[in-house]
């Protein structure tokens, strides 16, 4: 269901900033384009992207249809824009989480909490990012679909490190991988911030699952459920 609720530009541009800092979020496009994203995002997320025009976008930056297309040759580019930076963000966050912990527990915990989080402070752009992308020509799409392989690698390669060291009892490493980022993405789907839980604890309570279902005993448990 679109939101209702316009999208802080402070947040926008956090969940859309690359390892370094908001300032290199913005660094490669000029002041106006940043603008006409911030405006396509709002858009997207109340209107959703086929009921959205390109004068509504235009109207929300405070230019003409002309000058989104100075930047942007068509809505379609601005939400592979919105849908690429969106992915490569959570990707660096992967990363960083798991280069951080001290061991494949801790990773795991600290990158499925940490996915969990960014889409649920990020609600409004994870639902563009994770669901319109579908709308993306297929050029763009395979572009997206490359970066959420190394998001799903990312994930692999915590399960695999932990089967190694005995922390994790997982027989198929993607089948795995795919379930716990499943698990994440889906808090976008329902998440708003009238509901009971916040951010921090979403972060804590999914961390934790996810860690429970990969440990030897209880994953050994969980197969025998009928």
């Amino acid at each position: 269901m679109p939101s209702t609720t316009p999208l802080s530009e402070s947040a926008l541009l956090d969940a859309l900033a690359p390892a370094g800092g908001r300032q290199s979020a913005v660094g490669d496009v000029s002041d106006t384009a940043v603008r006409i994203m911030l405006a396509a995002a709002d858009a997207f997320a109340q209107r959703g992207f086929h009921a959205t025009t390109t004068r509504d976008i235009a109207s929300r930056a405070g230019l003409s249809p002309a000058g989104v297309y100075v930047h942007f040759a068509s809505k379609e580019v601005l939400l592979f824009e919105l849908s690429r930076r969106g992915h490569e963000r959570a990707r660096d966050l992967l990363v960083e989480a798991a280069a951080a912990a001290a061991n494949p527990t801790e990773a795991l915990r600290a990158i499925i909490g940490g996915f969990s989080r960014w889409h649920a402070e990020h609600y409004e752009l994870g639902r563009i990012v994770q669901f319109e992308f579908r709308h993306l020509r297929s050029e763009h799409r395979d572009a997206v679909l490359g970066l959420r392989k190394e998001i799903d690698q990312v994930v692999a390669g915590v399960l695999r490190d932990g089967v190694e060291t005995g922390e994790f009892a997982v027989t198929d490493v993607p089948a795995t991988a795919l379930a716990l980022l499943s698990m994440a993405i889906d808090v976008a789907r329902w998440y708003t911030p009238d509901v009971r839980r916040t951010p921090a604890a979403i972060e804590a309570t999914y961390g934790e699952l996810a860690v429970r279902l990969v440990r030897p005993g209880e994953a050994l448990a969980a197969s025998a459920l009928p």
